[in-house]
């Protein structure tokens, strides 16, 4: 998997670390999850647990390149340390019909359910200024939600909405 420009621009070859904390759940993890030239299995899994969908208890791996597209930003904003707060993560198929039928603004095919997306909050960080950054990198599609107070971020195309 070649990685993009933009997170190598910030990273190099060296170490990404990633913390995490899912608001509906309360639960967090933070760690490396890349070093040595490769992804972190066991940090992944953990990542792929916090990320799970509440509703369902369900969890999928996640798409690694959706951490990589939160570390990048987090980095461009200087606020490595910082946990991102995850509003939702990954959605099983049945949560996010139900999602979807709620509000018009839930995709029918949403990243949420491959695992390549998040809706995230990075505390006293503006979600505009975190959308404009996102975007400018260009490495994934970002959504702006500014009256929810926080932003979509996926590994997907780049795009904007």
């Amino acid at each position: 998997m070649a990685t993009p420009p933009a997170v190598a621009q910030v990273f190099g070859g060296g170490p990404r670390s990633i913390a995490i904390h899912r608001l509906q759940t309360g639960e967090s993890v933070n760690g490396t999850y890349w070093h040595d030239g490769r992804y972190d299995r066991e940090m992944l899994r953990q990542l792929d647990w916090v990320m799970r969908d509440p509703r369902m208890s369900e969890a999928t791996p996640m798409d690694p390149r959706l951490f990589d597209v939160l570390a990048t930003v987090q980095a461009r904003m200087g606020a490595q340390g910082e946990a991102w707060h995850v509003v939702s993560g990954y959605r099983a198929p049945e949560t996010n019909a139900m999602r979807s039928r709620e509000s018009r603004r839930v995709s029918r095919v949403s990243l949420h359910m491959s695992g390549m997306a998040a809706d995230v909050q990075l505390t006293g960080r503006n979600s505009l200024q975190l959308a404009r950054v996102a975007a400018e990198m260009q490495l994934g599609g970002v959504g702006l939600y500014r009256r929810d107070g926080f932003i979509h971020l996926d590994c997907g195309p780049a795009r904007r909405w």
